[in-house]
Formats: C-alpha cells, sequence, structure tokens
C-alpha cells in the first residue's frame, strides 16, 4: 500500500466536500464581468495546457476579440498583489516577476492577448475591465478555480498519461478525483500523436463524461528560434540551425520532460544528450557551465530547450548558442474546435 494514501483520501475528501459546497450554492461563484473560459486539467504536471491557452487565445483574436489571460503565475518570485504581465503589445517583466509559464504566453502572444497574473483572479478581472477593456478573459489552469465563474470548462487529458496512477495528491498526481470531469463542457486529449491509440482513452473520457465534445489534438514544433527572442542573449553570434543535421543537447524543467525530448526526435533533431530539472526551475550559471559541459562531451553544437525554459535564462552567460523549439498545439477538427469556443 501506497504510505500516502491515506493523505490523499483525506485531500480528495477536503476537495469534494469543497466542491460540494460550490455545487450547492453555499460557496460563490463570481461572474467577471465578460464571457470567460477556463482551461485546466485534472493532474499535476505538464499536461499540455499551456499551447492550448495559447491555441484558444488566438483564435478568439482571429475572431476580433479582445483576450485577457489570467494567471496565478504559478513559481513566480515577486509578491505583487497584480502584475501585468502583457498588455497584449508588449512583453513587460520577466519570469522572475510573472512566472515562466505566462512570460511563455505572452511571448507567444504578442498583438493576441493581454496576460495578467494575480492570486485573486475575480480582482484583477475587474482591474482589466477598467484598464485594458478585454472583451473575453480566459483563466489559466483554472477547473479547481472556482471562485471565478466561467461559461465554457474545457480540459486537457494527457495521451501519454492521462489520470496518472489514479490516486489523487500527494499519494499519485490528480488534484481531485476523476469523477469530476463531469463537470467539464470540452475536453482535449493532447499530444495523442505521441501513442498508438487514444480510443480507450476516450472511452474512459466517455464514462465519466458523455456530455462534453472530446477533441485530439497534437503537437508540432512551429520554429527553432534563436534565445534572443526571448531574453537578453549575452552569448554572441547566434549561426544557423540545420533541424536534422546539427548535434543538439536537449535541456528543460518542465512537469513532463519525458515528452519534450520525445517531440525532438519525432522531427528528426539530432538529439545527443539531455538533462531534466524540476519543474519552474530557475537556472545559475553553474548550472549552465554544467550543461555545457555535458553538452561538449557528446559532441553537440547547440543547445535546446523550450519557451518556457527560455524566459527563465535572462541575466546568464550562455556559452553555446541556445536554441529554443516553439511548440504549438493542433487540433484534429480545428473548425468544429474553434466553433465551439467562440459560440
Amino acid at each position: 500500500m501506497n504510505p500516502l494514501s491515506p493523505f490523499g483520501w483525506l485531500y480528495g475528501l477536503a476537495v469534494q466536500g469543497r466542491n460540494s459546497l460550490y455545487d450547492r450554492g453555499v460557496f460563490r461563484s463570481h461572474s467577471l464581468g465578460k464571457r470567460t473560459i477556463s482551461i485546466g486539467n485534472l493532474t499535476t504536471g505538464g499536461t499540455g495546457k499551456t499551447p492550448l491557452v495559447a491555441l484558444v487565445a488566438h483564435l478568439l483574436a482571429g475572431q476580433g476579440e479582445n483576450v485577457c489571460i489570467l494567471s496565478r503565475g504559478y513559481g513566480r518570485k515577486s509578491k505583487a498583489e497584480r502584475v501585468l504581465v502583457s498588455d497584449g503589445n508588449t512583453v513587460l517583466c520577466d519570469a522572475v516577476t510573472g512566472g515562466d509559464e505566462p512570460v511563455e504566453l505572452a511571448h507567444k502572444l504578442i498583438g493576441k492577448a493581454a496576460v495578467v497574473v494575480s492570486g485573486d483572479r475575480v480582482a484583477a478581472a475587474a482591474w482589466a475591465i477598467a484598464s485594458l477593456s478585454p472583451t473575453v478573459f480566459i483563466l489559466d489552469d483554472a477547473f479547481q478555480h472556482r471562485r471565478a465563474r466561467r461559461d465554457l470548462d474545457i480540459v486537457c487529458i494527457d495521451s501519454t498519461n492521462p489520470f496518472g496512477n489514479g490516486k489523487i495528491l500527494p499519494a499519485g498526481t490528480l488534484r481531485e478525483s476523476k469523477d469530476n470531469l463531469e463537470r467539464a463542457d470540452l475536453i482535449v486529449i493532447t499530444r495523442t500523436d505521441l501513442i498508438k491509440d487514444v480510443s480507450e482513452i476516450e472511452n474512459q473520457i466517455g464514462r465519466l463524461n458523455d456530455a462534453a465534445p472530446v477533441f485530439r489534438s497534437a503537437n508540432k514544433i512551429s520554429d527553432f528560434a534563436p534565445i534572443a527572442k526571448f531574453i537578453e542573449d549575452e552569448s554572441g553570434d547566434t549561426p544557423a540551425f540545420v533541424k536534422t543535421g546539427s548535434p543538439v543537447f536537449a535541456f528543460c524543467g518542465l512537469g513532463n520532460p519525458s515528452n519534450f525530448f520525445r517531440q525532438l526526435e519525432k522531427e528528426s533533431v539530432d538529439l545527443r544528450g539531455r538533462k531534466t530539472f524540476p519543474d519552474h526551475y530557475f537556472y545559475t550559471q553553474k548550472d549552465i557551465i554544467e550543461i555545457v559541459k555535458k553538452a561538449r562531451s557528446v559532441g553537440a553544437e547547440y543547445l535546446m530547450t523550450t519557451v518556457k525554459d527560455a524566459v527563465r535564462l535572462g541575466g546568464l552567460t550562455l556559452p553555446m548558442p541556445v536554441y529554443v523549439a516553439e511548440i504549438e498545439t493542433v487540433v484534429a477538427d480545428q473548425n468544429a474546435f474553434r466553433d465551439a469556443i467562440i459560440s
């Protein structure tokens, strides 16, 4: 028996009690004053949520919406009650202040969406309406944040590890019982390109929620960009990167690092070595020296990382060229997905 199972049972009981109080109206959900779309998940760790947030923002902006993303900014060092990460046109802070995922989204969505970080997303929404005039809010990582009322609840299910070991924190990776998937209005199975068959996952989802439409999605690398696109780069030259011929050493600090490495291999990157760090890890110069040493020992000419990691490298000297794999989500039936988002 998992020694943490009793704690998982207690935590799950507390979460269910809280959900029941919201369901019965004892705890109040607050309207944010504009149409609100929540994108979240049932499990901890990387589920492909951030690229999906970016896709939804792109689709809404393409329909003429003024989009504002509200995030709690997990992992940020700033104690500020509210941080304007991007006004929609300019990235206004670094990952230390705004958190790595909000800053990542800000870079991806220049000209498409503003990004605001706050522990109180209800208050942040009121400020955003007065300051940014949004027509729609996207709540990043908010399936469990029921204080903010939403018009559409989207849940990501990672095809490579849909429900973890089936146990709730801290015994497993579930944030709440998978039975609560019934609250979802729309479900996206992510990374379906990394497994052979998703039909059994779809069957499991159908047993938990037979009303919500289910979409399959896959990630793809849209570009390999020099790190200077995301931070002040002190490494000097940025020679051209040849995807299929240049030996690469990859590193990342993600909730699910193996999927990043698998994505690189799927894109025929000559991956000579890899190193992982904890999720939301802020790198030091010592880390960079160690990474470069390992990279050179295996004959790599370039370092490769993710946008989420790139924004955590500011202020460091990078002795080797660093390239950033820009990852985007592609939904199998994008027209139907767009219709579901904008309706």
